[in-house]
């Protein structure tokens, strides 16, 4: 179950934050991300934040591909800060972390580097009710599980479908939203929305399109 962050609020957070630019990684707020941390950068992103809060930016490259000047590409303007909640630490020094996303922001100026990876000053203003429960609804639960069902059969994807049921709304599209292989710029803009409601909304619409470009595609439309 999601809970409010009782413990936080918008004056509590960072002005601000170390970034970790990852393509098609989504951290919504109230959701949990797992991620290996094996770069030195960001093992010394990671080991800092330790020691300030533990916090982290997470947000998307605008192209995912490598950009031949590092740490100078291009980034979507709105990404989520997230709490390490958890840590593991591998035999080869590699980090096993997850991050519980607290609030989306918005970048404003991007910091010296002087570590390796980068930090940038960002505003949590619009959208500081993040920090809240989202008690909106699904509009139409039954057509949005009819159509994930299919597109997770599709891409080969298991999940624990009894505790898919009995999710919450917000619980519910969270997860889906995090875990669903969509590119870069329909995870950014399911990040975007204006609240869950809005999200699921297009959640339901972005696994409809991807299951009606797969049949067309398997020729399940011909005649």
């Amino acid at each position: 179950m999601i809970r409010a962050f009782g413990d936080i609020n918008a004056n509590a957070l960072p002005e601000s934050l170390p970034l970790f630019p990852l393509s098609g990684a989504l951290l919504l707020p109230h959701g949990h991300l797992p991620l290996n941390i094996f770069e030195p950068r960001y093992l010394s992103m990671t080991e800092d934040a330790f020691s300030s809060g533990r916090l982290i930016g997470m947000i998307q490259p605008e192209k995912s591909h490598t950009d031949p000047i590092p740490n100078k590409e291009t980034l979507f303007p709105v990404g989520c800060c997230g709490k390490i909640v958890s840590f593991e630490e591998t035999e080869s020094g590699n980090l096993f972390i997850a991050l519980r996303g607290l609030c989306r922001f918005r970048l404003n100026q991007e910091l010296e580097n002087e570590k390796g990876y980068r930090r940038s000053t960002v505003d949590y203003a619009p959208y500081v009710d993040d920090l809240r429960e989202d008690t909106g609804k699904i509009n139409d639960r039954p057509r949005l599980l009819n159509a994930v069902q299919q597109f997770f059969i599709l891409k080969n994807i298991d999940v624990d479908w009894e505790a898919i049921k009995t999710a919450a709304d917000e619980t519910l599209v969270t997860s889906l939203a995090m875990i669903c292989p969509f590119e870069a710029r329909e995870k950014q803009a399911l990040l975007e929305v204006k609240n869950m409601m809005e999200r699921s909304n297009l959640l339901t619409s972005l696994v409809e399109m991807a299951l009606h470009s797969s049949n067309y595609q398997t020729g399940a439309f011909q005649h």
